[in-house]
C-alpha cells in the first residue's frame, strides 16, 4: 500500500513537474521526453555546418522567378537552413514550392510567414481578417481568440509553422508609420489581453505565435525598415507601458518573440544601437532577468533600422552573440553562415551556446509537427483558405468592434422614418458602394455632391440629416486616413448647418478623427475602423439600429475622444443581412433555390421574379431572377417593384383593420350592416368582420365589375370612361383612361346585391372592398395616405406603394399583362386587377407594389409581435388575436386575414411550416409566409400573368412551395 501511494506521489509529482516546466519553456510539449530524444537524436547527427545553417531564415516570395526560387533550393542544400520566410504570391504556389523546398531539406525546414491579420497579408486569393486595431476595439476577447485560431488553420493549412504575430506593440504615438493599425491599441492591458487571446487561438491548432517587436516599436514616429527608431524612456516607463504586454504573455507561454530594430538607451548605453544587436537586452534582460526560455528570433536583418551597424555577415554574428536564437532574412546566407563558422572555430561562440539555440529550433520543429513531416496537399486548397466560417467570423468581429463615440440626443440609432428625410455625402477617395447601398434598404437616402462648400450648403439645407462617410483605401493598414485639407473645412461646416442633424461614419483608423480641432457641432459619430463591404453594411446596420454598437477605441482618437471611449447602442429591431448559417441555415441547402427558380424561368412559368428568406431577423438569401418581360434587355435587380395583387389583404388593408380593432373602433363581431349601413337590407346583413376576413362568410370569389362598363365591341365604354380626367371623371384607371366618380356607388351598391353562397368556405375579394369602405369612412382619409402614414413611412418601406407610377420611373415596375380585354395595352405601373384598378388603383384586396424587402419588413414586424425599428405598430395579442385560425374544426384553415397552413394534405404551404405560421398568395404570381417558430421570412415575389394571366404553370407547378421546402429542409441539425 506504502509502494503504491508512493507511485501516485511521484507521478502526481512528475505531472506537476512537467507542467512547471511546461510554464517556463513554452516550446516543450506535452510528450517531452520522446520531443527531447528526437531532438537530441537529430542533434548528435548533424555536422557543424548543419548546426549553424539552422540559425538561418531566408526569404522568399512564391512571385520569384525559378531562378531566384532555385536559388534558395541551393542554399536549404548548401548551407542547411533552418527555415524560409514566405512573402508575396499566391497560395498554391507558395504550397508547392515548400513541399518543393521541404524535398530538399535533410531536416524539415521551419515555415515562416507574416500573417498578422491572416495569410492575405502577404498572399492573393487568401483570407484577410480585421486588423488588430479594429479587433483591439472588441469587448469579448474570445472573438478575438476565435480569429487567432482561424488564422493559425490557415496557416497550418498552407505549411506554415511559425506566424509572426501578434504585434504587442503599444500604439501611443498616432504619428507612427509602420505600427498603427498592427497594433491592438495603446492600453496595455487591452493590448495583453488581445494578445493573449490570439495567441492561444493561434497555438491551439499547433502554429507557434511570435510576440513583436520587442522591447516596443509604438512610441515613434520612425519606420524601423527605413532608419532606427529612437526610444528616449527610462527604464520605469518602459517596465509599465512598452515591456508589459511581453512580459505577460512570456508568463503565458508564447513560443518566440521578435526583436525589433530599436534605439533604447535606458536598456543599452550604446548610442543609437539597435536592440536586435543588444547582449544587454536581450541575454541579460529578455533571457535572464524575464527567464525567456522561448526562441529568441530578429526581426528581418535586411532592414535599414540594423544594416548600417555592420557589414554582411557581421549584422548576423552579431545577432547571434546578443542572443538571439534564429536569424531572420539574411541578405547573404553564404557571408553569414561563413562568419559564424570563423566565430565558431575561433571559440568565439562556444558549443553550449551553439547547441542551446539549435536544440531550441529543434524543439520547435518537433512541436510543429515536423519529427513526422508531410507534404502540403493542394486539393482544395484555396476553398480550405476561403470559408463561410471566416466569412462568418468576420463580420462577427466587425459587428463588434464599430464604436460609436458620439451620440447627442441619444441620435442612434435612428428611429422616426417618416420625419426624416436623409442626405449622405461621401469623403475619402475609396469606394462606397455598400455604405450607401445598404443605408437604402432602410430610408430613402439621396447622395449629395458639391464642388464647394457653399453648393453643400444649398443642396442640404432641403435635408434634416446628413450622413457623412469617410472612405480612406481598406487595401493595406499603411494606407491613408485622413481627410483633405477640403474635407475639414466642410465636415464642420456641414456639422454647424442647424437644419440638419449630422453623423460622420469614419471608414479608417480612428486617427482621423485628430485632423478636426472640434467635434462639437456633430451630432453623431461612428468609427468602423476599415473600408471592407461588411464593415460598411454593418455601419449602416448600427446606423439604423439592426445591430447595436459594442466596440471602444483601443486608441485616443481626439483629445474629446479618448482611449476606451464607446457608447454601446441598442437594436431595435430592424432586419439586418448575412450569411445563412449565421442564422442557421445551409448556404449549400439554399442553392437548391436558385435551381427552382431557374427552373421556373426555363418553363416559362414567369419572365422575372425576386426571391427573400430572413431568419432570426437577418436576411440571409435576396436575388433577382430574369427579366421583366421575356424579351426584355434588362435583368431585374432587387429594387423592381412587382404588384403584390392578393398579398395587399395583409400589408395594405389587414394592418389598418387591426389598428381600428386595437382602438375600439372595429370589433370581431362586427355585422356588415354595422360597417356599412346601406347593408341593412342586404342577404350580406349579418357576414361579420371575423366570418368575412376568415373566408367563412359564404360571400363570393369576386365580381367582374369592369364587365358592366364595356360596350357592344367589349371596349371601355364613352358613358363610363372618359381620355381625359375631368370634374366627374376622375377615376384614374389607365393611361388616357379615366371611370366616371358615380362608379364608386355601383360598386359597392353591386356588392350590396350579392346572394350568400351555399359552401360555407369561399375565398373572396368582396369582403376587402368592405373594410376598405369602412377604413376610410372611420379616419376620413384614403387607405392608400393611411398606410403610407400609419406603416409604410415609419417602417422604412421605401419601395412599397399603391400607384407606383407617382412615385417610381415605369422602366423600374415589372409589367403584368398584355391586356387585351379591358385597357387593351402592356399593364404597368398600374394594378393588374381590373376591380382595383376602377378604385384609382387602390383596391382593399389589391393595389399595393413593392419590392421583395419591404414586403419582409412588415412580415417581421408581425412575427416581432407588432414591433419593428423602435416602433411599436400593435400590440402582441393583436397579432395574436389575428393570426388564429378561428374555424379550424369546420376545416376552414383561415385565420382573420391571413391565410395558415393546410389542415389535411394539401393547401398553401409545404406542409414544412409550424401552425403558428402565416401569410397570403397574390393572383400575379407573389407570396410571402412568415413562421415566428422559427423565425423564417419567405418572400416570392415574379409576375407570372405576363405576357397573359392564362398561364397557371407556376401555379400547377407548385413552384412556390417548393421553394418553401427547400428552406427548410436548409435548416442545419
Amino acid at each position: 500500500m506504502k509502494q503504491q501511494k508512493f507511485a501516485v506521489l511521484s507521478i502526481a509529482f512528475f505531472l506537476f513537474l512537467n507542467v512547471s516546466i511546461a510554464q517556463v519553456d513554452p516550446l516543450l510539449t506535452s510528450d517531452s521526453l520522446a520531443q527531447k530524444a528526437w531532438v537530441n537524436t537529430t542533434y548528435d547527427s548533424m555536422s557543424l555546418s548543419e548546426k549553424i545553417g539552422q540559425l538561418f531564415m531566408v526569404s522568399v516570395a512564391s512571385d520569384q522567378s525559378k531562378t531566384a526560387t532555385d536559388k534558395i533550393k541551393a542554399q536549404i542544400k548548401n548551407y542547411h537552413l533552418g527555415g524560409v520566410i514566405f512573402s508575396k504570391g499566391g497560395p498554391v504556389r507558395q504550397a508547392r514550392l515548400t513541399n518543393d523546398y521541404q524535398s530538399v531539406a535533410k531536416i524539415p525546414l521551419l515555415i515562416g510567414q507574416d500573417a498578422e491579420w491572416g495569410l492575405a497579408m502577404r498572399l492573393d486569393s487568401t483570407f484577410s481578417y480585421p486588423w488588430n486595431m479594429t479587433l483591439g476595439a472588441i469587448q469579448k476577447d474570445s472573438i478575438v481568440k476565435a480569429v487567432g485560431r482561424s488564422i493559425g488553420k490557415h496557416a497550418k493549412r498552407i505549411g506554415v509553422h511559425i506566424n509572426f504575430a501578434p504585434d504587442l506593440d503599444i500604439n501611443n504615438n498616432a504619428k507612427n508609420p509602420i505600427i498603427g493599425n498592427r497594433s491592438f491599441g495603446e492600453d496595455r492591458e487591452n493590448v495583453t489581453r488581445k494578445g493573449i487571446a490570439f495567441l492561444q487561438g493561434m497555438e491551439s491548432v499547433g502554429v507557434l505565435g511570435s510576440g513583436k517587436h520587442f522591447p516596443g516599436h509604438g512610441d515613434t514616429a520612425t519606420d524601423s525598415h527605413k532608419d532606427l527608431p529612437f526610444l528616449d524612456f527610462t527604464q520605469k516607463r518602459l517596465d509599465s507601458i512598452e515591456l508589459y504586454p511581453f512580459k505577460k504573455l512570456i508568463d503565458t507561454g508564447i513560443s518566440s518573440i521578435m526583436v525589433g530594430h530599436l534605439s533604447i538607451p535606458a536598456m543599452e548605453p550604446k548610442a543609437d544601437f539597435p536592440s536586435s544587436l543588444s547582449k544587454n537586452i536581450i541575454t541579460d534582460y529578455l533571457k535572464t532577468e524575464l527567464n525567456y526560455k522561448g526562441m529568441v528570433l530578429t526581426d528581418a536583418l535586411n532592414m535599414q533600422g540594423v544594416r548600417k551597424y555592420a557589414p554582411e555577415g557581421e549584422v548576423e554574428l552579431a545577432a547571434f552573440m546578443a542572443g538571439n536564437d534564429m536569424l531572420l532574412m539574411p541578405v547573404d546566407v553564404a557571408s553569414a553562415h561563413q562568419k559564424l563558422t570563423a566565430a565558431y572555430q575561433k571559440g568565439k561562440i562556444s558549443e553550449a551556446r551553439l547547441e542551446a539555440s539549435v536544440k531550441k529550433i529543434l524543439k520547435a520543429k518537433y512541436k510543429v509537427g515536423l519529427a513526422n513531416y508531410k507534404p502540403v496537399p493542394l486539393e482544395n486548397l484555396i476553398a480550405d483558405l476561403n470559408t463561410i466560417e471566416d466569412d462568418l467570423l468576420y463580420e462577427t468581429a466587425i459587428e463588434n468592434a464599430i464604436t460609436v463615440v458620439k451620440n447627442k440626443f441619444n441620435l442612434l440609432p435612428l428611429r422616426k422614418l417618416d420625419n426624416k428625410k436623409i442626405a449622405y455625402v461621401k469623403f475619402g477617395d475609396s469606394d462606397n458602394t455598400t455604405y450607401v447601398n445598404t443605408l437604402k434598404k432602410y430610408a430613402a437616402v439621396d447622395v449629395i455632391t458639391a464642388k464647394d462648400i457653399a453648393e453643400y450648403r444649398d443642396k442640404i439645407r432641403h435635408y434634416n440629416f446628413v450622413i457623412i462617410g469617410l472612405h480612406r483605401s481598406n487595401a493595406s493598414p499603411w494606407k491613408a486616413h485622413s481627410f483633405t485639407e477640403n474635407e475639414k473645412y466642410w465636415v464642420q461646416e456641414i456639422a454647424r448647418m442647424r437644419t440638419s442633424n449630422t453623423v460622420l461614419t469614419v471608414f479608417t483608423k480612428p486617427y482621423a478623427l485628430l485632423d478636426v480641432q472640434d467635434w462639437e457641432a456633430m451630432d453623431g459619430i461612428l468609427v468602423a475602423y476599415q473600408n471592407s463591404k461588411v464593415a460598411q453594411e454593418k455601419a449602416a446596420e448600427v446606423l439604423f439600429g439592426a445591430i447595436g454598437a459594442k466596440g471602444r477605441l483601443p486608441v485616443t482618437a481626439h483629445p474629446s475622444f479618448k482611449v476606451n471611449t464607446g457608447i454601446t447602442t441598442k437594436a431595435i429591431a430592424r432586419l439586418g443581412f448575412s450569411r445563412p448559417e449565421r442564422v442557421g441555415l445551409s448556404s449549400t441547402g439554399l442553392a437548391q433555390v436558385d435551381s427552382l427558380v431557374q427552373e421556373g424561368l426555363d418553363s416559362l412559368m414567369f419572365p422575372g421574379a425576386q426571391v427573400l428568406i430572413s431568419r432570426k431577423g437577418k436576411v440571409v438569401y435576396h436575388k433577382s431572377f430574369g427579366k421583366p418581360t421575356y424579351d426584355s434587355k434588362d435583368s431585374i435587380h432587387n429594387n423592381y417593384l412587382f404588384d403584390l395583387a392578393s398579398v395587399t389583404k395583409i400589408l395594405g388593408t389587414l394592418p389598418l383593420v387591426m389598428k381600428l380593432e386595437e382602438e375600439g373602433k372595429l370589433k370581431l363581431d362586427y355585422t356588415f350592416q354595422e360597417l356599412i349601413p346601406a347593408y341593412a337590407e342586404s342577404e350580406l346583413k349579418d357576414v361579420t368582420v371575423l366570418k368575412a376576413l376568415s373566408h367563412y362568410g359564404r360571400l363570393p370569389a369576386w365580381i367582374a365589375f369592369y364587365l358592366s362598363t364595356l360596350d357592344e365591341n367589349r371596349k371601355p365604354s364613352d358613358f363610363y370612361y372618359r381620355k381625359t380626367p375631368s370634374k366627374d371623371y376622375a377615376t384614374k384607371v389607365f393611361d388616357g383612361l379615366y371611370l366616371s366618380n358615380a362608379y364608386k356607388d355601383s360598386i359597392y351598391n353591386r356588392i350590396g346585391r350579392q346572394e350568400l353562397k351555399s359552401n360555407k368556405y369561399r375565398y373572396s375579394d368582396v369582403a376587402y372592398y368592405v373594410m376598405k369602405k369602412y377604413v376610410e369612412d372611420t379616419n376620413k382619409q384614403r387607405i392608400d395616405t393611411l398606410l403610407t402614414d400609419f406603416l409604410l413611412k415609419p417602417i422604412g418601406a421605401t419601395h412599397m406603394a399603391y400607384n407606383p407610377l407617382d412615385q417610381f420611373p415605369r422602366d423600374s415596375i415589372v409589367p403584368t399583362e398584355e391586356d387585351n380585354y379591358y385597357r387593351y395595352k402592356r399593364v404597368q405601373g398600374y394594378v393588374h386587377d381590373m376591380g382595383a384598378a376602377m378604385q384609382g388603383g387602390v383596391g382593399g384586396h389589391a393595389g399595393l407594389f413593392s419590392n421583395a424587402l419591404d414586403v419582409a419588413k412588415i412580415m417581421q414586424m408581425y412575427i416581432q409581435g407588432g414591433y419593428y425599428g423602435g416602433t411599436r405598430f400593435f400590440d402582441a395579442r393583436t397579432i395574436k388575436k389575428f393570426n388564429t385560425c378561428y374555424f379550424c374544426d369546420e376545416d376552414v384553415r383561415r385565420g382573420v386575414g391571413f391565410d395558415k397552413p393546410q389542415l389535411k394534405n394539401s393547401g398553401p404551404t409545404c406542409g414544412c411550416v409550424s401552425k403558428e405560421s402565416f401569410g397570403h398568395s397574390g393572383f400575379t404570381g407573389t407570396y410571402t409566409w412568415a413562421d415566428p417558430e422559427e423565425e423564417i421570412v419567405y418572400v416570392f415575389l415574379s409576375n407570372r400573368t405576363y405576357p397573359t394571366m392564362t398561364n397557371n404553370l407556376l401555379v400547377k407547378s407548385g413552384l412556390r412551395t417548393r421553394i418553401q421546402q427547400a428552406i427548410y429542409d436548409s435548416i442545419i441539425n
